[in-house]
């Protein structure tokens, strides 16, 4: 969200209209991010700052928070790794955290090597519907493989291979680029079943060299760079939001 006047969001919160939330903050009951903000005319980000009136957090800041951040790799996708490696968490600043009254979860999975686009909330059902398999959630990626994949093999990840842990498919599947020693592949998944990707060019006897998802639920990467987070757009949230409105209306139907 963009930045607004500190009094037009303690009047928004409904703890007092927006002359009195001038004299609030004259007063130096207010604080931003836990220090006192006594000057008018200051702007915030609701989404991202904590304000508090009295010590008491502003109801506002409980709205539910969506981010996008463009994973590096060597990053875990965990609120903590008993092995002490570095997680995702580390680079959130004022956005969002791991713990806290604005703590957020990843939505689903992205490897500890992969990269690209990661979805960060503290919406819980959206996140239920956006990583559940029966929801059919779209993901793309663009995956780097050692050699050259013949469309032959190519097409049989579209028809389905035995994995494991049971049958698995893309529902599309293309060569973006090829190189003398490597391919370029563009897919479309639409589960998040662990390293998934990675297991299916294992099938096929091609090693992944480097993965990066692009796409989520039709919400786009962009070109947002490595390691950087920011906010979800308003057309985004609703594009995310209506895969919970495709879910209930199959219930619907086969009620």
């Amino acid at each position: 969200m963009a930045e607004i006047r500190l009094q037009k969001v303690i009047a928004g919160s409904g703890v007092a209209s927006r002359r009195e939330a001038e004299r609030l903050i004259a007063s130096g009951r207010v604080a931003v991010n836990g220090k006192v903000v006594n000057t008018q005319g200051i702007k915030v980000d609701p989404d991202l700052d904590r304000v508090t009136v009295d010590g008491e957090l502003l109801r506002q800041n409980k709205a539910s928070i969506y981010l996008m951040m463009n994973k590096p790799r060597g990053l875990l996708a965990a609120t903590s790794d008993p092995q002490g490696r570095k997680t995702v968490f580390s680079l959130l600043k004022k956005q969002a955290s791991a713990r806290g009254p604005r703590r957020v979860f990843n939505v689903g999975r992205l490897d500890f090597n992969s990269e690209g686009l990661l979805l960060l909330t503290n919406d819980g059902p959206l996140t239920n519907v956006l990583t559940h398999p029966s929801s059919g959630v779209p993901r793309i990626y663009r995956v780097r493989v050692q050699g050259m994949p013949t469309e032959a093999a190519l097409r049989s990840l579209s028809r389905g291979v035995k994995l494991e842990d049971g049958m698995a498919k893309v529902e599309s599947v293309k060569v973006v680029k090829r190189n003398r020693s490597s391919t370029w592949v563009q897919l479309l998944v639409r589960e998040g079943r662990n390293r998934l990707v990675r297991r299916l060019f294992e099938h096929l006897r091609h090693q992944v060299v480097r993965l990066v998802r692009v796409s989520y639920g039709g919400v786009e990467l962009g070109d947002l760079g490595s390691g950087q987070v920011r906010s979800l757009t308003p057309e985004e949230i609703a594009t995310l939001k209506a895969w919970k409105k495709k879910k209930s209306d199959r219930k619907g139907m086969s009620a």
